[in-house]
């Protein structure tokens, strides 16, 4: 008995001694692809094939390796006529018909929206913060309103995008650790957002998954004005946000110290250096330990998903898996017809339209 009590308190000890088990890692729920500009791809003749080379819808090929959201960004009034109102309702049909859920990203501006570039819509370059607010609101309702009339309600939506800095520039920029602008239009965004439908999750999405400090920064600047959120999101680049532990920290902290869900609101890899266009790509070099091949690109998204999920976000998005070169969908919405493509080698469609059979989406 004496050797039995023993040996007990010494499997006692060795088991405190290893900590409490680790709990398995939930599944990824939101599965998602920014696949904005599609329409303009099928609409000039784009033809997408799966990996058995069968010509198919792209959602359908990107749904049988497991997507199940899709991604749309909004621009008030770009000069080409994409990714405006009356196309991303006409395109949400077409998502919402194949069962896959809608995150409508608002840049509130007529063209890009990123971390070094917020510019006003034309139809708002002459408002202050007062007027701002109410422009905000009004188109955020009224296309959040326009889609669910269509039965096409958005599952979530992005007030803003990739807003390191603030949005709608200069009135809603932060200076001086001063959220107080920004902190009113986000307000905006997301009680438009509820009026329309209580159940429309609101994601506040900035850049910041390379540094923990600037992530807590922001949201800790636009909490302390009261601002409300539902999850938070965040970009993640390799080859511009770090390492992988590093993201995997920046997310268990954001989720730990908010309180609320994270989701990698853009990530993607090359699967070459090569140039397909007369647009140099955006990014010609990849990170340590994947490869710019289709083994590489599947490789790194696949780890992105894994860090991500054992971080405890839940949900990944690819930025643009689907807008491989093709002439006539530029860059540039004032002149689409005659720039190129900087993400050609981004996708996960190659330049004659053939998926990576390495990409998949995991839970």
């Amino acid at each position: 008995m004496r050797k039995f009590l023993a040996a007990l308190v010494a499997c006692a000890a060795a088991a405190l001694a290893a900590g409490p088990p680790a709990l398995a890692a939930a599944p990824l729920t939101m599965l998602g692809a920014d696949v904005s500009s599609v329409q303009r791809a099928l609409d000039l003749g784009a033809r997408y094939y799966d990996a058995a080379g069968n010509q198919r819808d792209p959602l359908d090929i990107l749904k049988g390796v497991g997507v199940n959201y899709v991604r749309l960004r909004i621009w008030n009034n770009p000069a080409s006529g994409y990714n405006n109102k009356a196309k991303v309702l006409q395109y949400a049909r077409t998502v919402k018909a194949r069962g896959l859920k809608l995150l409508i990203d608002f840049h509130y501006s007529d063209t890009w929206a990123d971390p070094g570039k917020q510019y006003k819509p034309a139809a708002w370059s002459g408002h202050g913060i007062g007027q701002l607010q109410s422009d905000v609101y009004n188109y955020t309702y009224d296309v959040c309103s326009s889609l669910k009339a269509q039965g096409t309600t958005p599952d979530s939506v992005q007030i803003g995008n990739e807003i390191n800095v603030g949005m709608l520039w200069n009135d809603g920029k932060v200076v001086n650790n001063d959220f107080t602008n920004l902190s009113l239009l986000l307000k905006a965004g997301y009680n438009a957002t509820k009026a329309c439908n209580g159940g429309t999750q609101v994601i506040i999405h900035t850049a910041d998954a390379d540094s923990d400090a600037n992530a807590r920064w922001f949201y800790d600047g636009i909490r302390a004005k009261g601002v409300a959120w539902d999850i938070t999101g965040l970009s993640y680049y390799c080859m511009w946000h770090g390492t992988l532990s590093n993201l995997s920290y920046v997310i268990s902290d954001m989720r730990s110290r908010y309180g609320k869900p994270v989701v990698i609101a853009e990530t993607a890899y090359p699967f070459t250096a090569d140039n397909a266009d007369s647009t140099g790509n955006s990014v010609t070099s990849g990170c340590s330990g994947y490869g710019l091949t289709w083994q590489g690109q599947g490789a790194e998204f696949t780890a992105v998903q894994n860090t991500a999920r054992d971080a405890g976000a839940i949900g990944v998005f690819y930025w643009e898996p689907t807008w491989y070169a093709v002439p006539g969908n530029g860059w540039d919405p004032a002149n689409i017809n005659g720039s190129g493509d900087g993400w050609d080698n981004m996708a996960v469609f190659n330049w004659t339209g053939h998926i990576n059979p390495n990409v998949r989406w995991t839970p």
